[in-house]
């Protein structure tokens, strides 16, 4: 069991604002919040403390977004995201979370490597949704996400070159991502992840992610759509740097 002191609340309310932020149109902001939170406390406590925060910010996203997203998007990326759950869920006790992370990272970095010095997106027009690259990186999607938190980066690299309109951008995945995060609940618990902190710290996180839900979509749609863009890029090639850089300190 976690003690709640002043540092560890502090942190846990700024963690759970961060996820608001992603919540709220901002992606990748909620991949920093776990590792963040892990600064006080285990990585493993971080991601069962902070998953009820996804899912309380997720109901605000939701109604947010309720009328901005991509139904194909959604149509071809749920049922895969929602196998990669069940994948994790099964290989849960057999699967290594950094060496996962590992390979996002390396997927990640090269993904925007290319996006800024290959020629593959300077003219290229605009992808179309594809079923079969979408069950792929929508499986992985869910798989990450249940085992690491760390869903955003397959999910960017499967959308981001279809080059949606951005607040269709920010709706699917907080949709896509809402509808995950429900789903890892009954794992985390049938794993008995929520035994490891009191509850009663949520009454000061809930409040915060809320608040940052709803920044967070007026951030979104203050900022214009080019500069999103290159944010959310910018936020994952950092991720990948930093998934790799957790995985190189193993060895």
């Amino acid at each position: 069991m976690i003690e709640h002191t002043p540092l560890v609340v502090a942190v846990a309310v700024i963690s759970a604002f961060l996820v608001g932020l992603s919540k709220g149109g901002l992606p990748s902001v909620g991949a920093v919040a776990v590792p963040f939170l892990a600064l006080v406390i285990s990585p493993v406590t971080a991601a069962a403390l902070l998953l009820p925060i996804f899912v309380a910010s997720d109901m605000v996203g939701l109604y947010l977004y309720r009328r901005e997203f991509s139904a194909r998007n959604l149509a071809i990326l749920t049922p895969a995201a929602l196998l990669g759950v069940g994948i994790g869920w099964a290989f849960s006790a057999h699967v290594s979370p950094v060496f996962v992370g590992f390979l996002v990272g390396l997927s990640g970095l090269a993904f925007c490597l290319n996006a800024w010095f290959g020629a593959r997106f300077r003219g290229d027009a605009p992808r179309r949704a594809e079923v079969p690259s979408g069950l792929f990186w929508g499986t992985l999607t869910g798989f990450t996400s249940f085992v690491s938190h760390s869903g955003a980066p397959p999910y960017q690299m499967y959308v981001l070159p279809q080059r949606l309109e951005k607040m269709v951008f920010a709706g699917t995945s907080t949709i896509l991502f809402a509808i995950v995060n429900a789903a890892k609940i009954v794992p985390y618990w049938a794993l008995s992840q929520f035994e490891r902190f009191d509850t009663s710290l949520l009454a000061f996180l809930a409040p915060a992610a809320i608040l940052g839900t709803v920044v967070g979509k007026r951030l979104t749609v203050m900022i214009p759509e080019v500069l999103f863009y290159r944010l959310i890029q910018a936020t994952l090639f950092l991720l990948s740097i930093k998934l790799i850089a957790d995985y190189l300190q193993t060895l």
